[in-house]
């Protein structure tokens, strides 16, 4: 007779949640090796990946594309049969509105590192005199770990900085380049910075490996109808497996026993064999304070960014000429309000075709404290939207129909020596059995990343196999 399956307590309905529910129940990946319970505590599922209707169109309200050269979210999508509604962007083609122009962004970069100087110059984004200094390639020490504020500005000085790299790191972290960690936020330059070579050459090579000459590979993926689509699809997938899903369930608290573990709602204390955190870190930092105090001080030290996202609907007879392009970024020091735009019905081409009398565009404001425009009456966000769509494209129309959305706390900072914490939370989370940890606080903030965190928190909890690693005298599964 088979042993039964462990009880798992999933904490938490983002990506990363649901991920790991999938994996755990069977739903993705293989047999079931978990019998999953997962507590979300406000009243949806999909954290910061959601759809809803602006100007009677359903698009993204949160992120709205995934990294194709990471398989997992991609791959994730697949299996819980999306297949047939992935697509690539029509148009990649992204400027950076620096200095009241709208210059290409030039090919061949990673982060806004660049790995062709002479697609740096053809681009305009930086001076003459900005590409002959990112061509000295001055030497720097980087040690353990670096920001990569002061990593660029000694190595490729700080016009490549201020223009390419802080309007890149503002798109995906709202941080600043000069407090995120180099190691975390792009691991990749991490050992070209410690080998002492060119970082332009080896930024060249990397690029390279991604793509063919013949075939290039597309860096992102959407979905048809919105990213916010998969979390509604690895919902459905882990009920047929079985799991139990619940949202309005707050987790009050944590409690480590012989036994496994106590896990309490409003409603009800669930006895599990283990727990995975799949939380933003100051919620993990308050559950685990009895069960895992040092990992808790760890969590509660991450810091967090808030942003917004300003939806906008145009009529397309409103827009004679409307923007080309996927959109642009925003260098910080030119003092923006905005510091993106996306031209999503460029953009996307499901969303051009499910509305061709329609014209979506976006904006993005906020940066890591820096998040008192964002107090701002909705009303004031578009209008300083609109301002800066003005100038920068000659938007004149006024938009039938906007939307406002905020994510407080929304995207953990990756300062010097996250990697480090990160260890040392895992280490810690280790010792107490039973318990793993997953999400954007850990090992990177994209799509793909919270994915994998999951798939890394589901192997640490069952391998070895729960019981086996349990303090003595404590029941198995």
């Amino acid at each position: 007779m088979s042993e039964p399956l462990p009880q798992v307590v999933v904490i938490g309905g983002g990506i990363a949640g649901l991920a790991a529910a999938a994996l755990l129940s069977g739903a993705v990946g293989g047999p079931a090796r978990a019998v999953v319970t997962l507590l979300e505590a406000s009243d949806r599922f999909g954290g910061k990946l959601r759809v809803g209707e602006v100007g009677g169109v359903q698009v993204d309200l949160g992120a709205e594309a995934m990294l194709a050269r990471r398989p997992e979210a991609v791959d994730l999508a697949r299996e819980v049969g999306l297949a047939d509604f992935l697509e690539p962007p029509t148009t990649a083609k992204a400027a950076i509105w620096s200095r009241d122009a709208l210059c290409p962004l030039p090919a061949g970069q990673l982060m806004g590192v660049p790995g062709d100087l002479a697609a740096l110059a053809a681009s305009g984004v930086v001076s003459a005199e900005g590409v002959r200094r990112a061509g000295r390639e001055e030497p720097v020490e980087v040690g353990e770990d670096i920001a990569i504020g002061r990593y660029i500005e000694a190595r490729l000085g700080r016009e490549v900085l201020d223009r390419l790299v802080e309007p890149l790191l503002g798109g995906v972290y709202a941080g600043h380049a000069d407090e995120i960690s180099l190691g975390a936020a792009v691991p990749q330059l991490l050992p070209i910075a410690r080998g002492g070579g060119s970082l332009v050459a080896g930024v060249h090579e990397l690029v390279s490996r991604g793509s063919t000459a013949a075939a290039p590979a597309p860096v992102f993926q959407g979905l048809r109808g919105g990213v916010g689509t998969l979390p509604p699809a690895l919902v459905a997938a882990c009920e047929r497996a079985g799991a139990q899903l619940h949202t309005h369930a707050p987790v009050q608290w944590l409690r480590r026993t012989p036994e496994g573990w106590q896990v309490r709602t409003a409603e009800r204390t669930i006895s599990a064999d283990a727990v995975l955190l799949a939380v933003p870190a100051p919620v993990a930092a308050r559950l685990l304070g009895d069960a895992a105090p040092g990992a808790a001080a760890e969590l509660a030290a991450v810091e967090y960014a808030s942003m917004a996202l300003v939806t906008l609907a145009f009529r397309r007879a409103d827009l004679p000429r409307p923007p080309s392009g996927s959109g642009f970024l925003v260098p910080p020091v030119d003092g923006r309000a905005v510091k993106a735009s996306t031209f999503s019905s460029n953009k996307w081409g499901w969303l051009a075709r499910s509305a061709p009398d329609t014209v979506v565009l976006r904006t993005s404001l906020g940066r890591h404290r820096e998040e008192q425009a964002l107090q701002l009456p909705d009303e004031e966000l578009v209008a300083r939207s609109l301002v800066d769509l003005g100038t920068a494209v000659g938007l004149t129309a006024v938009p039938y129909d906007t939307a406002v959305t905020r994510w407080t706390g929304g995207l953990p900072q990756y300062p010097v020596g996250h990697p480090q914490r990160v260890a040392r939370i895992r280490a810690q989370a280790a010792q107490v059995g039973g318990l793993a940890l997953a999400g954007a606080a850990f090992d990177g903030v994209g799509i793909p990343a919270c994915i994998a965190s999951a798939r890394r928190a589901v192997n640490e909890l069952l391998t070895p196999p729960l019981g086996a690693s349990r303090p003595e005298g404590t029941m198995s599964a």
